[in-house]
């Protein structure tokens, strides 16, 4: 008999940015796909590097990221993102024209994957000639926002936020305008529209676009992103509900709370987080604790590390609250 010939496979590059709400859904993502048959590298910068042993089945490279501790402890968010796509792109390129050199013919680089804010990625894709799927693992229709950014190289910052206020954008008819430019007046530096027209170009240069969302709860949205952005837009979400789930939290996990859970009535329960990445003032965070403990009804509050102190004296009024769990290791 003769020897059968070895079947090709296509290696899929993951480009991953190092925050926990991105980490998750890209590794959802890339489970999802390797099931179909494709074979799986993970490339990442070195600030908080993924745990590899929940993946044995993928091939996990760090690169280079620059990022100082000192950066990186003052939390300043879009510094940081900013920080990533200029010091990266060089890294990545090289890692991947290394694997291009020693690929195996039968497992060959069929595109990069990337994290819709690592957008330099793109570039690099560009540069070797590589498909580039830009994966937008929240709601396509945060998607629009960045149709306007471009625009602040033609108007300018200033006159960019005034025609926003005037409810002249045409791009985001769903949305009050008036109230968004207020807030992005209060917040928007210019490094921030320079990494928001960054993502806006990488989204019109891309092969396509993967939404972690579903089609017929954003069918519109979808519709406007196709539209903006050109590249065909594919919703295969939520990703979290097509695989069994897999610990990869950058912290260690408490299961305290567990026990507490399990006694109280199904879905009675209030989950509230606010993520990793988001910034909560004192006042904020004590206005939402009351307004949680007012309603009577059983939730649950993730609190990051170090936001303990933030709560005074309803802290010790909590520990009183029957119908209350604040968990804070995690």
């Amino acid at each position: 008999m003769e020897k059968q010939e070895q079947q090709k496979v296509s290696r899929l590059v993951f480009v991953l940015i190092p925050f926990q709400g991105h980490i998750n859904p890209m590794l959802q993502l890339a489970t999802i796909l390797y099931a179909k048959g494709f074979s799986i590298t993970i490339i990442y910068p070195q600030f908080n590097s993924p745990n590899s042993s929940n993946h044995p089945e993928f091939t996990f490279i760090p690169i280079s990221d620059n990022l100082p501790k000192s950066q990186v402890s003052a939390g300043d968010l879009f510094g940081i993102v900013s920080a990533l796509n200029k010091n990266c792109e060089g890294p990545l390129t090289e890692c991947i024209q290394e694997m291009l050199k020693s690929e195996d013919p039968h497992d060959r680089i069929s595109c990069i994957v990337y994290d819709s804010t690592m957008c330099f990625s793109q570039s690099v894709a560009d540069h070797l000639k590589l498909p580039g799927i830009c994966v937008r693992t929240s709601p396509a229709a945060t998607m629009l926002a960045f149709a306007v950014f471009p625009r602040l190289h033609e108007q300018g910052y200033i006159s960019f936020l005034e025609s926003m206020s005037l409810d002249r954008v045409s791009d985001l008819p769903s949305l009050m305008l008036k109230e968004l430019a207020a807030s992005m007046k209060k917040i928007t530096t210019d490094g921030m529209l320079e990494l928001g027209a960054a993502v806006a170009d990488s989204l019109k240069k891309c092969s396509a676009l993967i939404v972690n969302t579903v089609d017929f709860l954003e069918q519109e949205a979808i519709t406007k992103v196709q539209e903006l952005f050109s590249a065909s837009a594919f919703t295969i979400g939520p990703f979290h509900k097509l695989l069994p789930t897999i610990s990869s939290s950058l912290l260690k996990e408490d299961t305290n709370c567990i026990s507490w859970l399990n006694k109280q009535a199904p879905k009675s329960v209030i989950y509230v987080s606010f993520g990793s990445i988001a910034s909560i003032d004192e006042k904020e965070l004590l206005e939402t604790a009351w307004g949680l403990a007012n309603c009577e009804q059983p939730f649950l509050w993730v609190v990051r590390p170090g936001l303990r102190s933030h709560f005074g004296n309803f802290w010790n009024f909590a520990l009183q609250i029957p119908w209350l769990v604040i968990n804070n290791n995690s």
